[in-house]
C-alpha cells in the first residue's frame, strides 16, 4: 500500500506540474483602454456591481458554448455595470474560461477606478461600461499591432490578404454555428501560406458585423509580414504561420456528389478483330478535320466578339456598381429621425456643397450627413462618384461613408462622425490654435502622408484626390487626420501617370500650375496641394491671408521671399528651434 506521506508528495507534485502547465497557458496580453472621463471611488455602489458583474462573467465563461457572454449588475443608473466577453472562435471552453479569469483581475488593476474599460489578450476581449453595450457596435478605440517584418511582393500580397479578408469578413458577418467568427489559409507563393481571422460580437446585427470588421481591416498597415486590429465589437488578423487552432475550425460542408464524382469510364470498344486499325484510321479523318475547323471558328468569334465581349465586361461593372449603391442606400425617414429633421441644433458646419448635420441611427450609432443643396457644384455625376468611390476605399487615415440616400431633390451622404471637425477649425482660430502643439502638428501631417500614399500606391486603385485642403481633413477624438470629401476624385489605371480635363475643380491657390492653367493632373497635383497644406500647417496663415490682406498673391508666392513673418509659435516646440523651423 501506498503511505499517506508518499500520496501526499505525489498529489502536491502533481499541482505543482499542472501549475507550470497553467503557467506557461497564461493568455497574451495585447492591449487595454480605460476611458479616464468617468470615474469610481473605491466603495461605491458601482463598485460593488463591478465586482458582481466581473464574477458573474467569469462563472459564466466556465460553460459557454460560443464563447461569448454578456451580463449586468445593479438595478439604477448610473451605478449599473454592463459587460461582455469573447473569446477566439477556435478556442475550447478551459482556455476561454481562463482567459476570462486572468482578465476579471487584470482589468481592475490596469484600470483601477475607471467606468469604461477594455482589456485585450490573444485569445480573449473582455470589457465592462456604466452604459449598456449590448447589440451596440463600439469601433473605438482601435488599436493596431503589427509584424514590423516587410512582405516582398506588395502588389501580389494585398491582392491575396485583400480577397482573403473580404471572404471571410462575409462568412463572419454571416454568423453560422452561433458564431461570428472565419477564419481561412490562402497561397501567397509555393512556400508560403496567409492565415487570416475575423471574428464579431455574436450580439452584433449583421450589417453592424460587417460595417466594423470593414473598418478594422481598413486599419491593418500594409505590406507587413502579419497585423491585427483590435475594437470593442470585431478584431482582424493575419500572419504568415497558423495562428489559431486550424483543426477547431467548422469543416465545410462537401459540394454535392454531382460536382465532385469523376464521369464513368468510356466503355470499350469491341469489335470483330482485324477490323480495329480500320476504325481507328477513319475516326481520326474525321476527328482531325473537325477540330481545325472548331479552333478556326474560336479564333473568328474572338476577333469578331472583342467589342461585345468589352460590353458584357462593361454592363457586368455597371451592375456591379448598381449592387453597390443598393447595398448602402439609406432611406430618407431614417436619415430626418437620426437629424431631427436636420434641426440646426444639430447643424455642424455648410459649404459650397451644402449643409452637414450630426446624428444618431437608432443602434446609437453617431453619424454626420452632408446635405447637399439644389445649386451645389457637385452634382449627379460626383455624387455618384463619392458613392462608389469612397465605399472602395479603408484606411484609418481616410473618412468612412456609410451610406447615402436620393430621394427626390434631396442629396445625402453619410459618414463616420468625427468630433473635432475639420483643421482649419482649429488651425485659424486664434484661440484653438494654441491646442496645435509642434508634435500634434506632425502627427497630422504624418496621417494625412500616410493616407495619400495609400490613394496613390496601397489601395487597390490609384486615387487621385484634386482638392486637398484643410477644410477637406477632419479629425477624430484622438486628434488623427481623416482625408474627406471625394467628389472631385478620380480614378487612374495601373500604368497611368497622368490626365487632362477641359473642367477644372478644386480650389485656387491649392492647384498645381499645370492643373490650374492647362488641365494637367497627376499624382504629383495632390503632391501640391499637400505642401500648400504643410505651409498652412507650420505657418498658421490661410493660403488666401495675403490676398485678402493686400490683394496679393497666395502663400506659396511669398515662399523664399526675403520678407520676415512674424507670428505667434505653438507653445511646445520641444527639441525644435524657431530658426530651424522659420529660416530667414
Amino acid at each position: 500500500m501506498i503511505s499517506s506521506f508518499t500520496f501526499s508528495i505525489s498529489l502536491s507534485f502533481f499541482f505543482f506540474i499542472i501549475r507550470i502547465f497553467n503557467t506557461e497557458a497564461a493568455p497574451t496580453y495585447l492591449y487595454h483602454n480605460c476611458s479616464n472621463t468617468t470615474l469610481f471611488t473605491p466603495n461605491s455602489t458601482y463598485r460593488f456591481n463591478l465586482d458582481t458583474l466581473l464574477s458573474s462573467l467569469s462563472s459564466a465563461s466556465t460553460n459557454s458554448i460560443n464563447g461569448f457572454a454578456n451580463a449586468t449588475a445593479g438595478q439604477n443608473p448610473p451605478d449599473q455595470a454592463y459587460g461582455i466577453f469573447l473569446c477566439r472562435g477556435d478556442l475550447d471552453t478551459a482556455t476561454c474560461s481562463d482567459c476570462v479569469a486572468t482578465g476579471k483581475q487584470e482589468i481592475l488593476q490596469r484600470c483601477p477606478n475607471q467606468r469604461v474599460s477594455v482589456i485585450w489578450y490573444d485569445e480573449c476581449m473582455l470589457r465592462y461600461s456604466d452604459q449598456s453595450i449590448f447589440s451596440v457596435m463600439e469601433r473605438e478605440p482601435s488599436p493596431i499591432l503589427y509584424n514590423t517584418g516587410n512582405v516582398t511582393d506588395t502588389t501580389q500580397f494585398m491582392d491575396v490578404l485583400l480577397k482573403t479578408m473580404r471572404d471571410i469578413i462575409a462568412n463572419a458577418s454571416a454568423g453560422g454555428s452561433g458564431k461570428k467568427f472565419a477564419a481561412a489559409a490562402a497561397n501567397f507563393t509555393s512556400l508560403e501560406k496567409l492565415f487570416a481571422l475575423s471574428q464579431c460580437t455574436p450580439d452584433l446585427t449583421t450589417w453592424d458585423c460587417n460595417t466594423c470588421l470593414q473598418y478594422a481591416s481598413g486599419y491593418l498597415v500594409q505590406g507587413k509580414q502579419g497585423g491585427r486590429a483590435l475594437t470593442p465589437s470585431c478584431n482582424v488578423r493575419y500572419e504568415f504561420y497558423p495562428f489559431y487552432n486550424v483543426s477547431a475550425l467548422p469543416v465545410s460542408a462537401p459540394p454535392p456528389p454531382s460536382l465532385v464524382s469523376a464521369p464513368p469510364p468510356p466503355a470499350p470498344v469491341t469489335g470483330p478483330k482485324g477490323k480495329s486499325n480500320k476504325s481507328t484510321v477513319i475516326a481520326i479523318a474525321i476527328t482531325v478535320p473537325v477540330g481545325v475547323v472548331m479552333v478556326l471558328l474560336f479564333l473568328t468569334c474572338c476577333l469578331l466578339g472583342g467589342k461585345k465581349m468589352d460590353e458584357v465586361v462593361e454592363r457586368n461593372n455597371g451592375a456591379n456598381e448598381l449592387t453597390t449603391m443598393e447595398s448602402l442606400q439609406f432611406d430618407l425617414a431614417t436619415i430626418q429621425t437620426a437629424t431631427n429633421d436636420f434641426s440646426p441644433e444639430n447643424k455642424l458646419g455648410e459649404g459650397g456643397f451644402g449643409e452637414v448635420f450630426q446624428g444618431r441611427l437608432l443602434d446609437g450609432q453617431q453619424i454626420a450627413v452632408k446635405r447637399l443643396s439644389q445649386s451645389s457644384r457637385q452634382g449627379d455625376e460626383e455624387f455618384k462618384n463619392e458613392v462608389l468611390l469612397v465605399a472602395k476605399l479603408q484606411h484609418r487615415n481616410l473618412v468612412r461613408l456609410l451610406g447615402f440616400c436620393l430621394d427626390g431633390d434631396e442629396k445625402l451622404l453619410i459618414y463616420e462622425f468625427v468630433p473635432n471637425k475639420s483643421l482649419d477649425y482649429f488651425l485659424f482660430d486664434p484661440q484653438k490654435t494654441n491646442q496645435l502643439n509642434w508634435s500634434l502638428r506632425y502627427k497630422i501631417v504624418s496621417g494625412i502622408a500616410r493616407g495619400m500614399l495609400y490613394l496613390h500606391e496601397d489601395s487597390r486603385l490609384r486615387i487621385i484626390h484634386r482638392d486637398l485642403k484643410c477644410s477637406n481633413i477632419l479629425l477624430d477624438s484622438e486628434m488623427n487626420p481623416k482625408i474627406s470629401d471625394f467628389g472631385m476624385a478620380r480614378i487612374f489605371g495601373v500604368n497611368q501617370t497622368q490626365a487632362s480635363t477641359n473642367k477644372i475643380v478644386g480650389t485656387f491657390g491649392y492647384m498645381s500650375p499645370e492643373y490650374a492653367m492647362h488641365g494637367e493632373f497627376s499624382v504629383k497635383s495632390d503632391v501640391y496641394s499637400f505642401g500648400i497644406l504643410l505651409i498652412e500647417i507650420i505657418c498658421g496663415k490661410k493660403n488666401n491671408f495675403y490676398h485678402q490682406l493686400d490683394g496679393g498673391g497666395y502663400l506659396a508666392s511669398y515662399l523664399g521671399s526675403n520678407q520676415s513673418t512674424s507670428r505667434t509659435l505653438p507653445s511646445s516646440t520641444n527639441d525644435m528651434s524657431i530658426t530651424e523651423l522659420y529660416p530667414r
